[in-house]
């Protein structure tokens, strides 16, 4: 298959593996994997002490009859003040297996709806000279980007590039990202995907 690339102002034609980035929508792969991305990142630290894990109470606080009070049998009870808690929330973890096969696939085919939607624009290159945000932005208006309200905007290059990684800290909905950091979360939510031509050759050979 064949996209269009953006050099010097002008475009031209490059072209592409189609099993990469020709690849059918599929959603409950996507969704699946992007469940599992998200869920991947919760702490699962939240904890509470059940009565088991409450201190004291190791004798009964009063006999069983003649007092005229209810029976009891520990102060660490859920019923008591500061007893135990009902159903007390344990820390546990929140991944989901997702295998190589399946993540690579979701991506592809992420890519690929990139691609059909006109969202991926791909560049020769994106050079900033030094971290200025000014350089920046006018390089996003050369390719028609930044004009929209709040459109968020996302950056790969080949590889980590300090310079343009502090040019984009001050634009709220631009993020820069190399191609092992790129993730299905980051691709879905970008309005307009940003690429340069060695980075999708890159991404290329990792997806194929």
């Amino acid at each position: 298959m064949e996209l269009q690339l953006i050099t010097n102002g002008k475009a031209k034609k490059i072209k592409l593996a189609a099993n990469v980035f020709g690849c059918a929508f599929n959603e409950p792969l996507i969704h699946q994997v992007v469940t599992a991305y998200m869920s991947a990142g919760r702490a699962g630290t939240k904890a509470q002490k059940n009565r088991s894990a409450v201190s004291g109470g190791g004798i009964k606080p009063w006999r069983q009859k003649g007092t005229g009070r209810a029976r009891a049998g520990t102060i660490r009870s859920p019923i008591w003040r500061k007893g135990g808690v009902t159903f007390a929330a344990q820390p546990r973890s929140y991944e989901q297996k997702v295998n190589r096969k399946m993540y690579r696939g979701a991506i592809r085919s992420i890519v690929s709806e990139l691609i059909r939607t006109d969202r991926l624009i791909t560049v020769e290159s994106i050079e900033i000279s030094s971290p200025k945000t000014k350089e920046l932005v006018g390089k996003l208006k050369d390719l028609n980007l930044l004009d929209a309200d709040n459109q968020k905007i996302l950056i790969i290059s080949e590889a980590v590039d300090e310079n343009l990684y502090l040019s984009a800290r001050n634009l709220p909905t631009v993020e820069v990202y190399d191609v092992p950091a790129i993730d299905p979360v980051g691709l879905i939510s970008a309005e307009k995907v940003v690429i340069t031509l060695a980075a999708l050759k890159q991404l290329e050979e990792v997806l194929k």
